[in-house]
């Protein structure tokens, strides 16, 4: 298994993978994967990150901007995505830590991410690399016909954005 970056001729892959999430209905409040274009539109240029094994994409992870301000350029929002058949297998925990790397090279130093309270997985998953719970964000948006809640979670580089820096 080795992290490489992403190109465009993954995005099958990638779109598969995340409509794979979003048929769970605990990894976001979108409904259908987006098409390449409004996908690559959303995401930093920089920070998009695969993972393969015996040439088979098991998950993906990018960055979004939080704000097209200028003073929220080193904040980000996490996305992280693991194929149904490989989760449990540390590609997530992979992912998540090659993606913090990659945003400090890229100068970002705050990562934040809004998962389902119900997404247990993915709320350990980010707590294991560093992020911290900040709250709840009740009834945020209605799925389904259902409000639904979001842990907001960040994380802060010790590196980037610091008072030396």
């Amino acid at each position: 298994m080795f992290i490489r970056q992403f190109e465009q001729t993954d995005y099958p892959a990638v779109k598969n993978i995340y409509q794979q999430g979003i048929d769970t209905g605990n990894a976001t409040f979108q409904r259908i994967a987006k098409s390449w274009e409004d996908w690559n539109d959303s995401m930093h240029g920089h920070s998009r990150l695969v993972v393969v094994k015996d040439d088979s994409l098991l998950g993906w992870a990018a960055l979004s901007p939080v704000s097209n301000r200028n003073v929220y350029s080193g904040v980000a929002e996490v996305s992280v995505y693991v194929a149904s058949n490989a989760q449990g297998k540390g590609v997530g925990k992979k992912l998540l830590s090659h993606l913090i790397l990659e945003s400090e090279n890229n100068n970002i130093w705050m990562l934040q991410a809004g998962i389902f309270p119900e997404n247990i997985g993915s709320i350990s998953l980010h707590k294991s690399n560093g992020f911290r719970q900040l709250g709840v964000r009740e009834k945020l948006g209605k799925m389904n016909g259902i409000w639904r809640d979001v842990v907001l979670m960040e994380r802060r580089s010790k590196t980037v954005g610091t008072s030396g820096n």
